[in-house]
């Protein structure tokens, strides 16, 4: 399967009237006639958050950052959504790259060119593409999220498993695991991960929003999309892998008896896997992705966030600081890095690689070295559509009801595209037939 990319900036083009109808003069205002210190609101989630917050708070007294949990991913995406509708939005947010159009579309993302002007020097390419549209930005990249395979290392080599460098050697290791131990599994197809399945599409060539001028392209069951879900759906069918949502007490109690032995997602998969399974650490260990072609090394973005300013801050200036500190400070990275996020940053990248591995795998010397090439073979521009929320709904329902009812995975894809496309007509886009 041949993968492709798409400039991300010009999945936004066609939406220029629209941004600037949504786009506040916030974000152009200073901070004039403040009396005394500035409170920003922020909301962020994640175990490296506070830490961050809390050196900002000591190194700048007079703006001061008030840190609020509202959720991750979707969840705070949505309320952000409705607070900015209901004038209540903080200053600040977290909002992850997939989800940065639909923020732009719905107005609460702020244009801050002005502030960041010069920035874009302290990212790859790739990177700053995520937070920038129709030569607009609308946030500074703070962590990236290339996909890696986290693994087992002491139950692999107690089965007597080679960690596989393909997604065919994974399915065979799928097989061994599940002959060696019938209680225990390689890895789990989690229905409602869309990120998680994206990303692999994306390794495989998939691209389910494209845009031509005005007209766009919808397409979530193409060709590699379909292969990827034809590939679970087999490991799944044949009872190789947990068909079971991540992260529940049963989950992770697996987990923590070793017997669900990898996750292939972003590399912030070590911190959220030290969460729930701490006297595992040790244990574990990360290695490249495997690659749907052998030799092709690339892969996708499984999440990584920018903090964005919201159209409904009165402190622009002091907010578009604070977000330039949070994505290319030492000190922010620093942080990041204890809790095994991998900075967006160059400097935050370079960083980590005179730092101690995450503490879920603290003998993996070379951690970050392979998280350095990874990222290297990410690929550089992604296109995601102005509706990621419509479409991350859909897919979990529709995915759900497949593993559930045990109707095929690939119909959920075809599915998802049709509520996306019928949501995106409704809101007025142009949309082609494929």
């Amino acid at each position: 399967m041949m993968r492709r990319t798409v400039s991300l900036a010009a999945t936004v083009s066609a939406l220029a009237l629209t941004l600037a109808a949504c786009s506040s003069g916030a974000a152009s205002g200073g901070d004039a006639g403040d009396d005394g210190p500035v409170t920003l609101e922020y909301w962020a989630w994640g175990t490296a958050q506070q830490p961050m917050v809390d050196a900002w708070n000591a190194a700048h007294p007079d703006i001061q950052v008030k840190r609020t949990d509202a959720g991750g991913g979707t969840d705070s995406s949505a309320k952000l959504v409705t607070a900015t509708r209901g004038g209540n939005a903080p200053d600040v947010a977290i909002v992850e790259y997939n989800t940065l159009p639909a923020m732009i579309v719905a107005g609460v993302a702020a244009d801050i060119s002005e502030h960041v002007d010069g920035l874009d020097q302290e990212f790859a390419p790739g990177v700053w593409s995520q937070v920038t549209f129709d030569g607009a930005t609308y946030g500074v990249p703070q962590d990236a999220g290339p996909q890696a395979l986290t693994y087992n290392k002491a139950r692999f080599e107690e089965l007597g498993i080679e960690v596989p460098t393909t997604w065919d050697e994974f399915a065979e290791a799928a097989e061994q695991v599940h002959e060696a131990d019938p209680d225990t599994y390689l890895t789990t197809f989690a229905p409602a991960e869309f990120g998680g399945f994206a990303g692999l599409a994306q390794q495989a060539g998939a691209e389910w929003w494209s845009v031509d001028g005005d007209a766009w392209t919808v397409d979530f069951d193409d060709e590699a999309s379909v292969a990827v879900a034809d590939y679970w759906q087999d490991l799944i069918d044949r009872d190789l892998v947990l068909a079971e949502p991540l992260l529940t007490p049963e989950w992770n109690a697996q987990v923590n008896k070793g017997q669900v032995l990898s996750w292939p997602a972003g590399l912030w998969a070590a911190g959220v896997l030290y969460g729930v399974a701490e006297e595992s650490a040790g244990d574990w260990a990360m290695a490249p992705l495997p690659q749907w072609t052998e030799g092709d090394p690339a892969v996708g973005f499984q999440g990584g966030s920018a903090v964005v300013v919201t159209t409904s801050t009165e402190h622009a200036e002091a907010a578009a600081e604070f977000a330039r500190w949070m994505g290319t400070a030492d000190e922010a990275s620093a942080a990041q890095i204890e809790q095994g996020q991998y900075p967006a940053s160059l400097a935050g990248q370079e960083l980590t690689l005179e730092s101690d591995p995450p503490l879920l795998m603290p003998e993996q010397d070379d951690y970050w070295q392979t998280a350095a090439q990874i990222t290297q073979d990410t690929i550089p521009e992604i296109s995601w559509g102005p509706n990621v929320n419509v479409a991350s709904s859909a897919f979990q329902d529709a995915m759900s009801a497949a593993v559930t009812g045990g109707t095929p995975l690939r119909d959920a894809l075809t599915a998802t595209e049709a509520e996306v496309v019928d949501d995106m007509t409704t809101t007025g886009f142009e949309v082609t037939q494929k």
